[in-house]
Protein backbone atom coordinates (compact mmCIF):
# COMPACT_ATOMS: atom_id res chain seq x y z
CA UNK A 1 0.00 0.00 0.00
CA UNK A 2 1.91 3.26 -1.26
CA UNK A 3 1.99 6.10 1.16
CA UNK A 4 -0.78 8.84 -0.02
CA UNK A 5 0.65 12.50 0.37
CA UNK A 6 -1.88 15.08 -0.53
CA UNK A 7 -2.11 19.06 -1.21
CA UNK A 8 -4.95 20.64 -0.16
CA UNK A 9 -4.80 24.37 -1.60
CA UNK A 10 -7.74 25.73 -0.35
CA UNK A 11 -8.73 29.28 -1.80
CA UNK A 12 -5.23 30.12 -3.30
CA UNK A 13 -3.99 30.48 -6.42
CA UNK A 14 -5.56 31.87 -10.05
CA UNK A 15 -4.97 29.66 -13.01
CA UNK A 16 -1.81 30.93 -14.10
CA UNK A 17 -0.07 30.42 -10.46
CA UNK A 18 -1.13 27.20 -10.17
CA UNK A 19 -0.20 25.70 -13.38
CA UNK A 20 2.98 27.28 -12.69
CA UNK A 21 3.46 25.60 -9.08
CA UNK A 22 2.16 22.24 -10.82
CA UNK A 23 4.81 22.52 -13.28
CA UNK A 24 7.75 23.54 -10.48
CA UNK A 25 5.90 20.22 -8.79
CA UNK A 26 6.55 17.96 -11.57
CA UNK A 27 9.89 19.10 -12.50
CA UNK A 28 11.14 18.50 -9.04
CA UNK A 29 9.95 15.11 -8.98
CA UNK A 30 11.66 14.41 -11.77
CA UNK A 31 15.10 14.55 -9.78
CA UNK A 32 13.35 12.49 -6.52
CA UNK A 33 12.35 8.90 -6.08
CA UNK A 34 8.85 8.80 -5.66
CA UNK A 35 7.74 5.60 -7.00
CA UNK A 36 7.01 4.57 -2.93
CA UNK A 37 3.80 7.23 -2.97
CA UNK A 38 0.92 8.46 -3.94
CA UNK A 39 0.71 12.39 -4.86
CA UNK A 40 -2.40 14.09 -5.28
CA UNK A 41 -3.05 17.83 -5.54
CA UNK A 42 -7.01 19.47 -5.00
CA UNK A 43 -6.63 22.48 -6.05
CA UNK A 44 -9.68 25.42 -6.49
CA UNK A 45 -12.17 24.28 -9.38
CA UNK A 46 -11.24 27.36 -11.45
CA UNK A 47 -7.40 25.37 -11.37
CA UNK A 48 -7.99 21.86 -12.00
CA UNK A 49 -8.18 22.39 -15.80
CA UNK A 50 -4.65 23.69 -15.66
CA UNK A 51 -3.54 21.05 -12.73
CA UNK A 52 -4.75 18.82 -14.85
CA UNK A 53 -2.68 19.53 -17.66
CA UNK A 54 0.99 20.65 -16.08
CA UNK A 55 0.86 17.06 -14.35
CA UNK A 56 -0.28 15.23 -17.27
CA UNK A 57 2.00 12.09 -17.75
CA UNK A 58 3.31 12.68 -14.46
CA UNK A 59 1.72 10.63 -11.76
CA UNK A 60 0.72 13.17 -9.74
CA UNK A 61 -2.95 13.07 -9.47
CA UNK A 62 -5.43 15.62 -8.71
CA UNK A 63 -8.88 16.00 -6.71
CA UNK A 64 -11.59 18.10 -6.16
CA UNK A 65 -12.00 20.16 -2.84
CA UNK A 66 -15.86 19.51 -2.28
CA UNK A 67 -18.47 18.05 -3.97
CA UNK A 68 -22.48 17.85 -4.43
CA UNK A 69 -24.00 14.70 -4.40
CA UNK A 70 -26.18 14.76 -7.59
CA UNK A 71 -25.44 13.98 -11.15
CA UNK A 72 -27.08 17.37 -12.29
CA UNK A 73 -29.64 19.80 -11.79
CA UNK A 74 -30.63 23.04 -10.65
CA UNK A 75 -27.84 23.15 -8.18
CA UNK A 76 -26.14 26.83 -8.82
CA UNK A 77 -22.57 27.17 -8.00
CA UNK A 78 -22.18 23.53 -7.15
CA UNK A 79 -20.23 20.43 -8.78
CA UNK A 80 -21.14 16.97 -9.63
CA UNK A 81 -18.16 13.99 -8.86
CA UNK A 82 -19.29 13.02 -12.06
CA UNK A 83 -18.32 16.53 -13.77
CA UNK A 84 -14.72 16.21 -11.43
CA UNK A 85 -13.97 13.13 -12.83
CA UNK A 86 -14.38 14.40 -16.30
CA UNK A 87 -12.46 17.23 -15.33
CA UNK A 88 -9.24 14.54 -14.69
CA UNK A 89 -9.85 14.59 -11.39
CA UNK A 90 -9.12 10.74 -9.90
CA UNK A 91 -10.17 12.25 -6.05
CA UNK A 92 -12.08 14.49 -3.55
CA UNK A 93 -11.80 15.56 -0.26
CA UNK A 94 -15.53 15.04 1.45
CA UNK A 95 -16.22 16.75 5.48
CA UNK A 96 -13.22 18.86 5.48
CA UNK A 97 -13.13 20.94 9.09
CA UNK A 98 -13.97 23.72 7.47
CA UNK A 99 -16.56 22.86 5.18
CA UNK A 100 -18.12 21.10 8.65
CA UNK A 101 -17.35 24.41 10.33
CA UNK A 102 -18.05 27.54 7.98
CA UNK A 103 -21.18 25.99 5.87
CA UNK A 104 -22.18 24.14 8.52
CA UNK A 105 -21.92 20.55 6.39
CA UNK A 106 -23.11 17.38 8.77
CA UNK A 107 -22.47 13.91 8.16
CA UNK A 108 -25.51 12.79 6.62
CA UNK A 109 -24.91 15.38 3.78
CA UNK A 110 -21.42 14.18 3.73
CA UNK A 111 -22.66 10.62 3.59
CA UNK A 112 -24.53 11.30 0.76
CA UNK A 113 -21.32 13.48 -1.53
CA UNK A 114 -19.28 9.89 -0.42
CA UNK A 115 -21.63 7.45 -2.04
CA UNK A 116 -22.11 9.89 -5.63
CA UNK A 117 -18.42 10.58 -5.58
CA UNK A 118 -17.78 6.81 -4.98
CA UNK A 119 -20.64 5.89 -7.78
CA UNK A 120 -19.09 8.43 -10.01
CA UNK A 121 -15.55 6.21 -9.35
CA UNK A 122 -13.38 8.53 -7.78
CA UNK A 123 -11.40 8.00 -4.49
CA UNK A 124 -12.26 9.46 -1.67
CA UNK A 125 -10.82 11.17 1.30
CA UNK A 126 -12.94 11.94 4.45
CA UNK A 127 -11.85 14.12 6.88
CA UNK A 128 -12.27 13.54 10.69
CA UNK A 129 -11.18 15.68 13.96
CA UNK A 130 -12.41 17.12 17.03
CA UNK A 131 -11.98 20.64 18.31
CA UNK A 132 -9.87 21.20 21.52
CA UNK A 133 -13.16 21.21 23.82
CA UNK A 134 -14.05 17.77 22.62
CA UNK A 135 -10.46 16.33 23.45
CA UNK A 136 -10.44 18.21 26.68
CA UNK A 137 -14.00 16.42 27.48
CA UNK A 138 -12.66 13.02 26.49
CA UNK A 139 -15.18 12.67 23.26
CA UNK A 140 -12.24 12.04 21.03
CA UNK A 141 -12.83 8.34 20.17
CA UNK A 142 -16.87 9.62 20.58
CA UNK A 143 -16.30 11.94 17.93
CA UNK A 144 -14.58 10.41 15.52
CA UNK A 145 -16.74 7.46 15.21
CA UNK A 146 -19.63 9.41 14.74
CA UNK A 147 -18.07 11.16 12.06
CA UNK A 148 -16.97 7.71 10.12
CA UNK A 149 -19.57 5.84 10.63
CA UNK A 150 -22.28 8.39 10.25
CA UNK A 151 -20.45 9.84 7.19
CA UNK A 152 -20.01 6.09 5.46
CA UNK A 153 -23.92 5.32 6.39
CA UNK A 154 -25.35 5.66 2.29
CA UNK A 155 -22.44 3.68 1.20
CA UNK A 156 -19.40 0.71 1.47
CA UNK A 157 -16.60 1.38 -1.10
CA UNK A 158 -16.38 -1.59 -3.13
CA UNK A 159 -12.90 -0.69 -3.55
CA UNK A 160 -11.50 -0.09 -0.06
CA UNK A 161 -8.47 1.28 -1.36
CA UNK A 162 -10.44 3.64 -2.67
CA UNK A 163 -11.36 5.17 0.49
CA UNK A 164 -8.82 6.92 3.05
CA UNK A 165 -9.81 8.48 6.56
CA UNK A 166 -7.60 12.34 6.86
CA UNK A 167 -7.61 13.04 10.81
CA UNK A 168 -7.35 16.64 10.85
CA UNK A 169 -7.53 17.60 14.81
CA UNK A 170 -9.28 21.01 14.08
CA UNK A 171 -7.58 23.01 17.04
CA UNK A 172 -4.05 22.28 15.26
CA UNK A 173 -5.87 23.47 11.17
CA UNK A 174 -3.77 26.53 10.54
CA UNK A 175 -2.83 27.30 14.13
CA UNK A 176 0.81 26.63 13.52
CA UNK A 177 -0.15 24.19 16.13
CA UNK A 178 0.86 19.90 15.36
CA UNK A 179 -0.93 17.09 17.91
CA UNK A 180 2.11 15.62 19.90
CA UNK A 181 3.46 12.51 17.92
CA UNK A 182 1.57 10.31 21.09
CA UNK A 183 -1.66 12.03 20.49
CA UNK A 184 -1.24 11.50 16.49
CA UNK A 185 -1.02 8.11 17.02
CA UNK A 186 -3.38 8.02 19.53
CA UNK A 187 -6.03 9.13 17.30
CA UNK A 188 -4.83 6.83 14.62
CA UNK A 189 -5.25 3.89 16.32
CA UNK A 190 -8.51 4.89 17.54
CA UNK A 191 -9.62 5.13 13.37
CA UNK A 192 -7.74 1.76 12.99
CA UNK A 193 -10.52 0.16 15.11
CA UNK A 194 -12.80 1.91 14.26
CA UNK A 195 -12.80 0.98 10.25
CA UNK A 196 -11.73 -2.65 11.46
CA UNK A 197 -15.15 -2.60 13.09
CA UNK A 198 -17.11 -1.09 10.19
CA UNK A 199 -15.25 -2.41 7.35
CA UNK A 200 -14.16 -6.16 8.54
CA UNK A 201 -11.06 -7.09 6.97
CA UNK A 202 -11.69 -4.43 4.02
CA UNK A 203 -10.16 -1.71 6.75
CA UNK A 204 -6.17 -3.21 6.15
CA UNK A 205 -6.28 -1.18 2.38
CA UNK A 206 -7.97 2.26 4.22
CA UNK A 207 -5.26 5.04 4.56
CA UNK A 208 -5.35 6.86 7.30
CA UNK A 209 -3.77 10.40 6.88
CA UNK A 210 -2.96 13.04 9.27
CA UNK A 211 -3.64 16.51 8.45
CA UNK A 212 -2.86 19.95 10.69
CA UNK A 213 0.10 22.25 10.43
CA UNK A 214 2.18 19.59 8.44
CA UNK A 215 5.35 20.74 7.77
CA UNK A 216 8.78 20.02 6.05
CA UNK A 217 10.67 20.41 9.70
CA UNK A 218 7.67 17.69 11.31
CA UNK A 219 6.47 15.58 8.19
CA UNK A 220 9.22 13.02 8.61
CA UNK A 221 8.59 12.35 12.12
CA UNK A 222 4.80 12.09 11.66
CA UNK A 223 5.02 9.69 9.11
CA UNK A 224 7.21 7.82 11.17
CA UNK A 225 4.16 7.22 13.86
CA UNK A 226 2.15 4.05 13.59
CA UNK A 227 -0.97 4.02 11.25
CA UNK A 228 -0.06 6.95 9.93
CA UNK A 229 -0.36 6.16 6.32
CA UNK A 230 0.31 9.97 4.51
CA UNK A 231 -0.57 13.54 4.73
CA UNK A 232 -2.73 15.96 4.09
CA UNK A 233 -1.02 19.32 3.87
CA UNK A 234 -2.35 23.03 3.60
CA UNK A 235 -0.14 26.12 3.65
CA UNK A 236 3.31 24.50 2.96
CA UNK A 237 1.77 22.28 -0.03
CA UNK A 238 1.69 26.24 -1.52
CA UNK A 239 4.84 26.31 -2.33
CA UNK A 240 6.70 23.11 -4.41
CA UNK A 241 9.54 23.40 -2.74
CA UNK A 242 8.16 22.47 0.21
CA UNK A 243 5.72 20.50 -0.50
CA UNK A 244 8.83 18.05 -2.53
CA UNK A 245 10.55 18.61 0.71
CA UNK A 246 7.37 16.96 2.84
CA UNK A 247 6.98 13.97 -0.05
CA UNK A 248 10.45 12.96 0.61
CA UNK A 249 10.62 13.28 4.37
Amino acid sequence: MKKLIAANWKMYKTPPQAMQTAHDLVNALKEKTFCDKEIVVFPPFTDIYAVVHATSGSGVKVGGQNCYPEIEGAFTGEISPSMLFSAGCSYVLAGHSERRRIFGEQNDFIAKKIASALQAKLSVVLCVGETLEEREAGYLEAVLKKQIEEGTSDAVPANPAMFSIAYEPVWAIGTGKVAGLPEIEEAHGIIRNILQNRFAESFAEMRILYGGSVKPENAGAIMKCANVDGLLVGGASLQAESFVQIICA
